[in-house]
């Protein structure tokens, strides 16, 4: 009986070339996060409801190379009494993408301490973030420089790689390009455990 692990290693190193990258969208409620997943999926706009749990999907993704991806999005309710839970969710993750609504200058303070206490996470050390500053086509969106100001993104431990990346998730705006760069950091930080694994 507790051997059958052995019978199946195999079968495991035959699957990691059909790898995914764990992937958790954060942010606070109605940023979008929800039509941010569903037009990666369905490449189209989807009117979402509130998310009371959370949404997950596989998704293969075509990088500028042509290269194909498999994200596993796990879509994360934003509502203040689901925060807490963000936690259990980013465990062992790849990367973590942040929606911010780029018109809500309101709530910018709150999307800031969320970021931060998500990222301050030791288990979160050293996980590439993505923070997608949506709802860039409206009129009165904030600049990414007044975003990158106002969420303190200079404030983020040096060890969290980040990128600020402007979208309109209704249209698809900006939404590729953000994942190319998430996936750049994860190749990039896996690559650097690789060597210090070695240098052990």
């Amino acid at each position: 009986m507790g051997n059958g692990l052995s019978d199946q290693t195999p079968i495991l190193s035959s699957l990691t070339a059909f790898q995914s990258f764990h992937i958790v969208i954060l942010g606070l409620d109605s940023a979008g996060k929800t039509t941010v997943l569903y037009r990666l999926q369905f490449n189209e706009f989807v009117n979402t409801v509130p998310t009371k749990g959370f949404n997950t999907e596989r998704i293969k993704v075509t990088l500028g190379n042509s290269k194909t991806v498999t994200f596993h999005f796990w879509d994360v309710g934003g509502q203040e009494k689901l925060r807490p839970l963000w936690k259990s969710y980013t465990r062992c993750t790849d990367g973590i993408v942040f929606v911010v609504d780029s018109v809500d200058v309101e709530r910018m303070e709150e999307a800031k301490t969320e970021l931060h206490k998500i990222t301050r996470i030791s288990e979160n050390q050293g996980v590439p973030v993505l923070i997608i500053a949506n709802k860039q086509d409206l009129r009165n969106s904030l600049s990414l420089s007044e975003i990158e100001k106002m969420l303190a993104m200079s404030e983020l431990s040096s060890s969290t790689p980040w990128h600020l990346q402007p979208t309109c998730a209704i249209i698809g705006d900006g939404l590729k390009e953000g994942l190319e760069k998430l996936h750049d950091m994860i190749i990039k930080r896996r690559k650097m455990l690789r060597q210090q694994k070695k240098k052990r």
